[in-house]
C-alpha cells in the first residue's frame, strides 16, 4: 500500500513520468492523485521540478526545498488528499478548482484568495526572516562594509513585498524562533517545523582534534557580505595561525571577490574552495580537517549550510539570525563583528581536546535526532493533522 512506501524511492515513482507529461501539457502545473478517490484537492505553491525530475537528478540537487516540497506532497496524497503543485514564481495561474487548502511559501496567498472558496484553508509555508527585516538587515550589513572597506556591493537577498502572512489562516516556519518573531505583529500561531538535511556524515568521534582545533568552514550560497563572509575573512586575516576553508559561490560575486581580493587570494591561512557538493568526497575531508563552522549570517529562515555542519560534527560559531541556536554547543555571536569572531575562534580553540570531542559529539547527535527528512516529515504531517481535524477536511 501508498502508506508503507518510503518517500525517498518507490512513492514518487509512478507520478514522476506523469508529472513530466502534465508539466508541458499544464503549464507548469503537476497533478498527483491519491489511490483512493480523493477526498479534496490541495494546491501546493513551491517547486514542481521535483516532480518532474530522476531519483539521481535530486539526490545531486544542493537544496532542501525539494525534498521539503516531495514530503508535503506525500504527507497529503497519504491522507487522501490530491495535490496540484505549482512554483511559488508562478503568477498568472487562476484556481478553476474548489480547493480545499492552498500552502504558500512566498506571496501567493494574497494573489490567489479572490480565486478560493471561503472554507478554503490558506496555509503560509515560511522559509525566511519578514520581507522587510531581511532588506533591512541586508542593507545595514552593506552600509557598514561601505563604512569599513570603502566598498560599494551590490544586494543579492533582497526580498519582494509579501503580505502573505495578513491572509494566512495557519503558518508553519523553519528555524529556532527567530524568523517568526519577525512576523509577531500579525498575532498569528505559527508553527515551529525543523529543516531537514540532505546529507548524512559518520560519527565525529575520531577526527583529530590536537591538529584541527585551529581550522574552521565557512559554508555558503549567494550573498556573501549577507551571510557574514566578509566579517570572517577579516577576522582569519588578522590569525594567520588559523586556518578558515570558504565553500561557496563566492568567485561570481565579482564586487564582493574584488574588495576581498587579497584575503581571498593572497592569504595563506585562508582558502576558497568555491561551491561545492556537500555530499562529495572533497567536501568530506574538509570537516573531517575542521573543527568549527562559520556562519555570521544578518537574516534566515533556518539556514541549510548549518545544518549541514552541525550533521558534520562542527561546533557552530553563528548567529542567531541564521536560525539555528549554537547553544550549549557553540558561541551564539551577538553582534557578528570581527573583533567578536576573532574572540569566538580563539575561544573554541583554546577547549581541550576531550571538551571539543564531547561538543562535537553533541553538535552530530542532536543533527541525527531533529534535522532529518524523517523528523520534517512527522513534523508537518502532526500540523497537517492538527488543520485537517480542526477544518473538517
Amino acid at each position: 500500500g501508498i502508506n508503507n512506501m518510503p518517500f525517498t524511492d518507490s512513492f514518487f515513482a509512478p507520478y514522476r513520468v506523469y508529472a513530466r507529461k502534465l508539466e508541458r501539457r499544464l503549464r507548469g502545473r503537476v497533478t498527483l492523485q491519491p489511490v483512493t478517490h480523493p477526498k479534496g484537492t490541495v494546491l501546493l505553491s513551491y517547486v514542481t521540478h521535483p516532480f518532474t525530475i530522476t531519483k539521481k537528478e535530486l539526490d545531486r540537487s544542493p537544496h532542501t526545498n525539494p525534498w521539503e516540497c516531495l514530503i508535503i506532497a506525500e504527507i497529503l496524497i497519504e491522507r487522501g488528499l490530491a495535490v496540484d503543485v505549482i512554483d511559488w514564481t508562478n503568477t498568472t495561474f487562476i484556481p478553476k478548482k474548489n480547493y480545499v487548502a492552498v500552502i504558500d511559501v512566498n506571496r501567493n496567498l494574497e494573489r490567489l484568495t479572490p480565486f478560493l472558496s471561503e472554507k478554503c484553508v490558506k496555509i503560509f509555508y515560511i522559509t525566511g526572516a519578514h520581507w522587510r527585516y531581511q532588506n533591512e538587515a541586508e542593507q545595514k550589513r552593506l552600509k557598514e562594509l561601505k563604512e569599513r572597506r570603502k566598498c560599494l556591493l551590490e544586494p543579492r537577498r533582497q526580498m519582494n513585498p509579501s503580505n502573505n502572512i495578513e491572509y494566512a489562516d495557519y503558518a508553519t516556519a523553519l528555524g529556532n524562533g527567530f524568523a517568526q518573531d519577525t512576523f509577531s505583529y500579525a498575532h498569528k500561531d505559527i508553527v515551529n517545523i525543523p529543516l531537514l538535511s540532505v546529507a548524512q556524515f559518520p560519527s565525529p568521534e575520531r577526527k583529530d582534534f590536537k591538529n584541527i582545533k585551529k581550522n574552521f568552514v565557512w559554508i555558503g550560497g549567494g550573498g556573501a557580505a549577507h551571510k557574514g563572509l566578509d566579517r570572517a575573512l577579516e577576522a582569519f586575516a588578522h590569525m594567520p595561525e588559523y586556518k578558515l576553508t570558504v565553500c561557496g559561490p563566492v568567485a561570481a560575486e565579482k564586487d564582493f571577490a574584488e574588495c576581498h581580493k587579497k584575503e581571498l587570494y593572497e592569504t595563506p591561512n585562508i582558502k576558497l574552495m568555491g561551491r561545492i557538493d556537500v555530499r562529495g568526497e572533497q567536501f568530506k575531508k574538509i570537516v573531517n580537517d575542521s573543527v568549527g563552522l562559520i556562519y555570521p549570517s544578518c537574516s534566515e529562515g533556518q539556514a541549510g549550510s548549518v545544518i549541514t555542519g552541525l550533521h558534520a560534527g562542527l561546533i557552530p560559531i553563528i548567529t542567531r539570525q541564521s536560525g539555528v541556536d549554537a547553544e550549549p554547543f557553540g558561541i551564539e555571536l551577538k553582534t557578528a563583528s570581527v573583533e567578536e569572531i576573532i574572540d569566538a575562534v580563539k575561544r573554541i580553540a583554546a577547549l581541550t581536546d576531550d571538551e571539543l570531542r564531547s561538543r562535537s559529539l553533541a553538535v552530530w547527535h542532536y543533527a541525527q535526532k531533529h534535522h532529518t527528512k524523517e523528523q520534517f516529515k512527522e513534523s508537518y504531517a502532526s500540523f497537517m493533522d492538527k488543520v485537517m481535524k480542526e477544518r473538517k477536511i
